[in-house]
């Protein structure tokens, strides 16, 4: 399995994205998640995948190459698109080449067709976007009311971001949070794992040198899942604990409900609640 997130700011693009890949207790492989293609000064993409490896790694290869009909203009390639959404859609008919190349035998062997991709950058002249691409080549886009995407177990990071990432946050402080929301994931789920990508891009720029490895060893990385934990033990204490016998509370716990009733216990055999 695996976890990536992209996040779309006012300021520019982060990408996270771990690389674990696993069929099976005993079978637990390293693959990368994460993509760049740079053109510097031109374009910058990034995509993120998950769900089958082979479907993943063929969407790759044939996405450098792959080619749109424009008519009587030349064909449309990520290398040429001039607009994300055009880029975005050359990713879609990548999706749809792998599916009627593999899509038949993997039925066959009853397997589904499961991938589904991140992607975003930004083309000269055009501003960022972000776009989450789904199995069938469709694909939706990011906007202010949500600015992040996420694939694979996304269930375990998604609270963090939900509370602190809107379109005006930082870089520094959206890639600290999507670190916070990877080791949260880390923490649940062992078919997530070390390394990461991380990558950030600062709008406008069309290129990058803010990309990064991430290991056991890592010494930020270290530092947030020491302190994240310590942290929330912190504000979990804080918090008073439920006062179940009226006592004095700035908070109490234990008053009617101006629509429900309290939960009325069953007593002997013959008793209903309804």
């Amino acid at each position: 399995m695996t976890y990536c997130v992209g996040i779309k700011l006012d300021a520019g693009l982060v990408f996270l994205s771990d690389s674990r890949t696993n069929a099976g207790l005993d079978q637990i492989s390293t693959f990368r998640k994460m993509i760049v293609y740079e053109k510097a000064g031109d374009r910058f993409m990034v995509m993120l995948s998950a769900g089958n490896l082979s479907i993943s790694q063929s969407v790759r290869e044939i996405l450098q190459v792959e080619k749109l009909d424009n008519g009587d203009q030349p064909p449309i390639t990520i290398w040429n698109a001039t607009s994300m959404y055009d880029a975005v859609r050359v990713l879609g008919s990548a999706m749809r080449r792998v599916y009627d190349q593999d899509g038949p035998s993997l039925k066959q062997s009853g397997i589904d067709f499961n991938a589904t991709m991140v992607f975003g950058g930004q083309i000269g002249g055009e501003a960022m976007r972000l776009f989450l691409v789904y199995s069938a080549g469709n694909f939706i886009e990011a906007t202010r009311e949500t600015c992040y995407f996420q694939v694979g177990e996304s269930k375990y990071g998604k609270p963090v971001l939900d509370r602190m990432i809107t379109p005006a946050t930082p870089l520094d402080e959206a890639a600290k949070c999507a670190l916070v929301s990877m080791d949260s994931t880390l923490k649940s789920n062992l078919s997530v794992g070390l390394p990461l990508d991380l990558l950030v891009y600062e709008a406008g720029r069309l290129q990058t040198q803010q990309i990064v490895c991430i290991d056991e060893h890592n010494p930020y990385f270290q530092m947030i899942r020491g302190n994240w934990g310590h942290k929330l033990r912190e504000v979990f204490e804080s918090i008073e604990d439920p006062q179940w016998d009226g006592g004095m509370s700035a908070a109490p716990l234990c008053v009617p409900s101006a629509r429900f009733e309290p939960m009325r216990k069953i007593t002997h055999p013959g008793e209903k609640i309804v």
